[in-house]
């Protein structure tokens, strides 16, 4: 293919894209504001539950480390 014939399809593949991205959109099927909200509900306990659960891990592995130091180290 040529340079300019490159050069001059580029507009029409642009709009062509720009309308396919727009018929596209209208066939998403869309989640309701309530839906919206109970997901992000449940993302933000999980995320609360899982950053609970890890500190809680890493205490526990944290105090058994220190203590096998310390028992390795005499003290």
């Amino acid at each position: 293919m040529e340079t300019t014939t490159v050069v001059m399809s580029w507009p029409q593949q642009t709009k062509s894209y720009i309308e396919e991205v727009k018929a596209e959109m209208r066939r998403v099927s869309w989640p309701t504001w309530r839906q919206v909200r109970a997901t992000t509900g449940v993302v933000i306990a999980t995320v609360f539950l899982l950053a609970a659960y890890f500190w809680v891990v890493d205490t526990i592995c944290s105090t058994v480390i220190t203590k096998f130091i310390n028992l390795l180290a005499g003290r």
